[in-house]
């Protein structure tokens, strides 16, 4: 074929007879996908492909696993930076055979890809810029795709906040809205928050889209951004899984953020699974909860992400409301807080370290570096001052909690 021709210089109806067009031209299989890899078109009637690209057009979107060996290899990362098309060596273990691809963009922004199948031979420097023509074909083609997305997207984003703020008082109501627009709701659900360490900004927010898009750990249904946090409604194929699969996606979604665009949140939360769509606004606030109990106790739910997995501490935000309503001071701490104050000791935090292991006292006098006779002393002083029973499970448990809501209020007593 002539280079100097460009078989493309026509209208086409839709991305599909593009996507033919492309393939009769370079001989070739063709999948024409959007930025986030989920399938747009693919040319039919073709004898040579691979489980890669019949696993794509199955599911309609590139496999996890493929778009992760992709950023492994380098490819990915090779197509966003260049125009021009790059051939893709095979990759066996997710079923990728050799390959020619090329981004389809608008400037600098990256609005899909075209990739071509190399089965029985490889592409020739001709076909390679017939490929280059093509992406300048389709991107009209994407960029009104883009335009109709960004006003469904904006609509789904409206609805999501809606749910998220309570605004839909019943089931029925939240349901006739999403039918309106087009929403299939989830029959189980949880909302998981990312808390970065600044406000997302315009990059950071396209590379959050790219990876809450990719995934396939969970089901996204929804997701927006506020400030420095990425909110996300998550549902799962298989409930038996959903807690596991939640949490491997923030495992996840943390190391592949900071490994394909050095970007890491700081922290995140997830609210408990509920199938009634008007308990979003609840598993939210639930994530929000697990992130304000982690800045405050980082060392004691270092590893938490679970609403569940918080213990005793998702109480801690009603007893510290209550404490606030009655201005209510535990008389054995004060006690202990004043007499610290006044000769410089530390017996709170012996209390505090005591209680935490238990009533251990080896590991508490480990943990104080001083020797069990001296903590030995130092208990004794606090039961005397702070009127305090050892033996008493119940006043034992009382103290821990309001130490620890003292703890989280930023100040000691009653605000």
């Amino acid at each position: 074929m002539n280079a100097e021709t460009n078989p493309f210089n026509r209208s086409f109806d839709h991305l599909e007879a593009l996507a033919d067009t492309i393939g009769e031209v370079l001989q070739a299989a063709v999948t024409i996908e959007d930025a986030n890899h989920r399938l747009l078109a693919y040319s039919k009637h073709d004898l040579q492909t691979d489980a890669a690209r019949i696993a794509t057009i199955i599911g309609r979107r590139v496999p996890e696993n493929v778009i992760g060996s992709l950023w492994k290899d380098g490819v990915i990362p090779r197509l966003m930076e260049t125009e021009e098309p790059i051939r893709v060596k095979s990759i066996g273990e997710v079923g990728l055979g050799d390959r020619v691809a090329v981004a389809i963009r608008k400037d600098n922004q990256v609005l899909g890809y075209i990739w071509a199948l190399e089965v029985y031979r490889p592409l020739d420097d001709n076909a390679l810029l017939q490929l280059k023509l093509a992406a300048g074909a389709a991107k009209i083609k994407l960029l009104r795709l883009q335009t109709q997305r960004r006003k469904e997207d904006e609509e789904r984003r409206d609805y999501f906040w809606e749910l998220l703020t309570g605004h839909h008082k019943t089931q029925p109501h939240a349901r006739a809205k999403a039918e309106s627009l087009g929403i299939r709701l989830p029959e189980t659900f949880c909302v998981v928050v990312f808390q970065f360490r600044s406000e997302v900004n315009d990059t950071l927010q396209q590379q959050i889209h790219y990876m809450v898009t990719t995934t396939q750990r969970v089901r996204p249904i929804f997701h927006v951004i506020s400030g420095n946090q990425l909110i996300v409604l998550v549902a799962s194929a298989n409930s038996a899984r959903f807690s596991a699969d939640a949490a491997d996606f923030v495992s996840a979604f943390f190391q592949q953020i900071e490994d394909r665009f050095g970007s890491s949140p700081l922290e995140a939360g997830i609210g408990a699974v509920y199938e009634e769509i008007t308990a979003v606004e609840q598993s939210y606030r639930e994530a929000l909860t697990v992130l304000q109990i982690k800045a405050q106790f980082p060392a004691e739910t270092g590893t938490i992400v679970h609403y569940h997995e918080l213990g005793y501490y998702r109480y801690l935000p009603y007893f510290l409301e209550q404490k606030r309503l009655h201005r209510y001071e535990n008389p054995s701490l004060r006690r202990l807080r004043a007499y610290d104050r006044e000769h410089h000791a530390n017996l709170l935090e012996t209390l505090e370290i005591f209680l935490a292991t238990g009533g251990n006292a080896k590991d508490a006098a480990d943990l104080l570096h001083v020797h069990t006779n001296t903590l030995s002393y130092r208990l004794k002083r606090i039961a005397d001052i702070g009127a305090i029973d050892f033996t008493n499970i119940d006043q034992r448990i009382t103290l821990f909690l309001d130490l620890k809501t003292d703890k989280w209020s930023g100040s000691p007593g009653y605000l």
